[in-house]
């Protein structure tokens, strides 16, 4: 695999500048950051110019994607969704981006290292347990992990037990789909493009485009989906 990939030009000069530091950052944290950097650019650039009356094209495509966002959270959580939106709004922008970015040469996708999905999952999986926990107080939030409407009493123990693996395994889930599925479209251009390359990888890369956005719509979805358990207050009779 070592053998297949080849040096990011961006990655080498950041680590020249870093070099009297005696710092070196990785690929992933580069590309990490060059996107939260083009975030921060075009967030900029459209506040400077936002305008109700004769708003420009940049920011009607904004505009748009963030009523993407609200309608999926909407779906999900009813009129309330709303309010969610920040994080798992700012979430698909960081996995399309980084997904986005493994198609474009001299670059690679940090998403197609574990450790950046592993992050992604862990902040949305501490996130919506916050939620719950604001909603509906730490002692019914965890309560409602162990005491179910129709489950007898005595068996809290069990319940409380499967459910705390539940959500820890939820993780894993998030952290593998992700990785998984970059990471195999990249390996797959790779083996490829070191046999036939330019043309015969294209079809794969193409796919890629699909499979990556779809995975930081998976990632939303599911945020939504997880939010809307954490936040509902049971009524019992």
């Amino acid at each position: 695999m070592e053998a297949l990939e080849h040096p990011s030009p961006l990655v080498e000069l950041i680590n020249a500048l870093l070099a009297p530091l005696h710092v070196h950052a990785p690929d992933h944290v580069v590309f990490s950051a060059l996107i939260c950097l083009i975030v921060l650019v075009l967030g900029l650039m459209v506040r400077s110019r936002l305008s109700v009356d004769n708003p420009g094209s940049l920011q009607i495509i904004l505009e748009d994607v963030v009523s993407f966002f609200v309608s999926v959270l909407e779906t999900n959580m009813g009129p309330r969704g709303r309010q969610f939106l920040a994080l798992p709004g700012a979430l698909f922008v960081f996995i399309w981006m980084g997904n986005m970015m493994g198609q474009i040469p001299g670059l690679g996708a940090p998403t197609s290292n574990v450790n950046v999905p592993f992050a992604c999952a862990l902040t949305l999986w501490i996130y919506y347990h916050a939620q719950g926990i604001r909603a509906q107080g730490l002692v019914s939030y965890f309560k409602h992990f162990a005491v179910m409407p129709g489950v007898p009493i005595a068996m809290a123990p069990i319940i409380f037990t499967i459910e705390i693996i539940s959500h820890l395994s939820r993780v894993l889930s998030l952290t593998l789909r992700l990785f998984g599925n970059v990471f195999g479209e990249h390996l797959v251009v790779l083996i490829i493009a070191s046999i036939i390359p330019f043309i015969a990888p294209l079809p794969i890369q193409f796919l890629g485009l699909v499979v990556g956005t779809l995975q930081a719509f998976i990632f939303l979805t599911l945020g939504a989906i997880y939010l809307t358990a954490a936040v509902a207050v049971d009524e019992h009779h």
